[in-house]
């Protein structure tokens, strides 16, 4: 009688699909729809295949391979030579164990599509300086190998030793559709995958290594519950590799969210390497595995907050601090109504600061997740067992109330927030969302800034960086570039090479090297590549080129903060102090050989602008302008400019001010002047209680007669202010006070107080130990 019923069912079925199939196409889109079937239903899948006569069929079983895995090539061939029979696809096991031994005429696989039944490679991690290690789902039979690359790029070097090819359960999953993340840390392997054919069994499992293979626990939706996971990195707690713990980051069903309907939440999970399972209870389970929502939302006005709440990649750029690195994440959405995705930055410390927080409970009459308020027992769960915080040497030597309390407590009350409660780039209403990241730190000539390359569903790459505003709190995002990498739109996937500034994007077509920096693209001007304000290019003088902060280049300009063309480029000004009286020199030179330099000169800025008239005074060279005596009326804005073929363009912009060679003058200077007092300037004689500005240099140079410089200086400046005429009868000879150069020199009065300072300076520097150095005179 079951028989008859199965056959009954089958017949109708058949029926019913046959006329939902009207074409293959709408066939195959049905079937896809409800691939594994409804339960306690008999589901019939028809594929028309090649003309021919009849086909020799099989069945399988759940538990069995299915027919494309180790019966590739037999499939293949049924398909290609078959009639017009169909594959069917039975949902429920026990119609599986009747019809696999009474119905011998029909073909059951639980493979629908061809295309399936090809390896997929979902892990590749580098083993040794030689091999990589690769596993794929191997045609519905996960399959793991390692692949001889050799030493070098050069040696050419890609194989497969069949004799170390093994089993990949637990490491790749079965079907393609589903999401892998793995981590290779020395010879272990932590891979969060499905572990069965129908993806139900989902796991963080550690495989290889000598230690035990450990898993999370099993059909429990406390732990994992339909989780995808996205990435897995290795972050070290301390300098105790005991203390080490691996991160998963991976988005699921919601178990707190129950009473709001199906709900996604991105998440980020921890254990410990050092993990060995429970003695009594979870005997090969985690015993330190946590977890935590991530939570990725702009605020808004009202309070409410809006959540990127679909986790799609997760990038660690590491920083000089390993312990800490910087989580880069991207979100999208999953409302059909509200369409974007956003970028959100994380640090190690709020992700640690989260799991050391309360643990979320289950309790009260509605069952509500609260934070749990009870003891905690020792040693805290999640903690690694090690010398740093505790006494254990292995979590099997945990109490029994921990271990019970792990396993029902995995996951924690308090979220991790994004730095700055908000993400760093966000992108709405567009027809892309993002799905990749990438980040490279570069060094600018105004700090240092982190290039994202974001990559997208349709297939391209969007380069962009966050630059302060009026403070590095306030943060402009910033869209450098877009580049359409493929000319077919399918997504990507990026790997990103800092020694060698290359991005490796690959989708279904190919995979294509792309450097990082591309400064030939912003044009051929100093204001185009200003105004890209890339960190990666700079004006050199003649071209838009990469920038290097060890190369010393004069003319080399970048403002990435600013992006400010009138300062940098054409038209740019910058200040110059003169003392009146003194010399100074505007530098301007032309690239070209064949351009006239003329100068022009604009008082205030109401003022016009007139050509600067040359003389004795100021004098015009081949390498700027040179005034040979500043006086007052030389303050304003000077302008450089080149004339080449009737063109005239602006090469550079100084605004001079001319400080009074004076004292009070001088201490109204803005302290940040770049300015020199010359002793050649026509002044007055220094006064008394006026602070000579060369004795500070004679001191350090530890002149021995400062008196005999001072009256040397005071004769110059006598000289050059009341003429050689005047200086005879002012000084016919040395005063009384002031003595020859030579050895012996007896220092004034008036400098007797400096001598005594200098004696206690070196008494203090060098513990009043006489100077082994013999005395030099100033003759010498």
């Amino acid at each position: 009688h079951a028989l008859t019923d199965l056959y009954l069912h089958l017949v109708i079925w058949k029926m019913l699909l046959q006329l939902l199939c009207l074409s293959p196409a709408k066939c195959l889109k049905f079937c896809s729809k409800h691939k594994y079937g409804v339960p306690s239903m008999l589901l019939i899948i028809q594929r028309n295949c090649p003309a021919g006569t009849h086909t020799r069929t099989h069945t399988y079983t759940h538990s069995e391979e299915c027919a494309c895995t180790a019966r590739t090539q037999r499939l293949s061939q049924q398909c290609v030579r078959g009639g017009t029979g169909d594959l069917t696809v039975l949902s429920q096991p026990s119609v599986y164990n009747a019809l696999k031994h009474h119905l011998d005429h029909l073909f059951l696989c639980i493979c629908v599509f061809q295309s399936d039944c090809v390896n997929y490679v979902k892990i590749v991690h580098h083993y040794n300086r030689t091999h990589l290690y690769a596993c794929g789902t191997g045609a519905f039979h996960p399959t793991c190998a390692f692949v001889e690359v050799g030493h070098r790029m050069e040696d050419h070097v890609f194989r497969i030793d069949p004799s170390k090819v093994e089993d990949g359960k637990g490491k790749s999953p079965y079907d393609p559709r589903h999401n892998a993340a793995s981590v290779l840390i020395g010879e272990e392997l932590y891979a969060g995958v499905a572990t069965d054919l129908m993806g139900r069994d989902f796991t963080i499992f550690r495989s290889l290594g000598k230690r035990p293979s450990i898993r999370t626990e099993q059909h429990d939706s406390r732990w994992l519950n339909e989780p995808k996971f996205v990435g897995s990195f290795w972050v070290p707690e301390s300098e105790n590799p005991d203390d080490d713990k691996v991160f998963f980051f991976f988005r699921e069903t919601a178990v707190e969210a129950q009473g709001l309907g199906k709900s996604t939440y991105s998440r980020i999970g921890q254990l410990c390497r050092n993990d060995m399972g429970g003695q009594r209870s979870l005997v090969n389970k985690w015993t330190t595995f946590l977890k935590t929502r991530l939570i990725c939302s702009v605020p808004g006005a009202d309070g409410s907050d809006t959540y990127f709440d679909e986790l799609r990649d997760v990038f660690l750029l590491q920083t000089r601090d390993r312990k800490n690195p910087l989580v880069y994440t991207v979100f999208s959405t999953s409302s059909s109504v509200f369409k974007g995705s956003a970028v959100c930055l994380y640090s190690m410390n709020d992700i640690r600061r989260a799991f050391l927080g309360p643990f979320a409970h289950k309790e009260g009459p509605n069952y509500q997740w609260v934070p749990f308020q009870g003891k905690v027992p020792y040693p805290r769960p999640g903690m690694c067992p090690s010398k740093t915080f505790g006494s254990f040497d292995s979590t099997k030597g945990f109490p029994d109330d921990v271990i019970q309390f792990a396993r029902h407590h995995p996951l924690m009350y308090n979220p991790v927030y994004p730095m700055s409660r908000r993400p760093i780039f966000i992108r709405t209403n567009m027809d892309y969302s993002f799905t990749q990241i990438a980040v490279d730190r570069v060094n600018a000539a105004d700090g240092q800034y982190d290039v994202m390359f974001i990559g997208t569903d349709k297939g391209t790459v969007l380069k962009v960086i966050n630059v302060p505003k009026e403070s590095w709190n306030n943060m402009e995002e910033l869209l450098l570039e877009e580049l359409e990498v493929f000319k077919v739109r399918n997504p990507i996937n990026m790997q990103l090479s800092s020694k060698r500034q290359q991005l490796y994007v690959s989708s279904d077509t190919g995979i294509v090297q792309v450097p990082l920096h591309r400064c030939s693209v912003y044009g051929k001007a100093c204001a185009e590549c200003c105004l890209a304000r890339d960190p990666y290019c700079a004006w050199d003088g003649t071209s838009c080129t990469r920038y290097l902060p060890n190369t010393k280049r004069r003319f080399r300009r970048q403002d990435v903060r600013n992006g400010d063309p009138n300062t940098l480029c054409s038209g740019g000004t910058r200040k110059l102090y003169g003392v009146e009286g003194s010399s100074t020199f505007l530098e301007c030179i032309p690239k070209s050989l064949q351009a006239k330099v003329t100068w022009t000169f604009q008082k205030q800025p109401q003022n016009s602008r007139e050509e600067v008239h040359l003389d004795d005074r100021i004098l015009q060279t081949d390498r700027g302008l040179l005034i040979r005596r500043v006086l007052k009326r030389d303050v304003g804005t000077y302008q450089c400019h080149a004339m080449e073929h009737g063109f005239t363009q602006i090469l550079l912009g100084i605004t001079l001010e001319v400080v009074s060679s004076t004292s009070s003058s001088v201490s109204n200077l803005p302290s940040d002047a770049p300015f020199r007092l010359d002793p050649r300037s026509g002044g007055g004689p220094p006064m008394t209680n006026q602070k000579l500005w060369y004795r500070d240099f004679m001191q350090l140079v530890d002149h021995p007669n400062l008196s005999a410089v001072d009256q040397i200086c005071e004769q110059v400046w006598a000289r050059k202010n009341t003429g050689s005429d005047q200086v005879e009868k002012s000084f016919p000879a040395p005063v009384k006070d002031a003595l020859p150069l030579g050895p012996a020199v007896h220092p004034p009065k008036k400098w007797k107080h400096l001598q005594e300072i200098r004696k206690g300076r070196n008494r203090r520097t060098h513990d009043g130990k006489p100077n082994p150095r013999a005395p030099r005179s100033a003759g010498e």
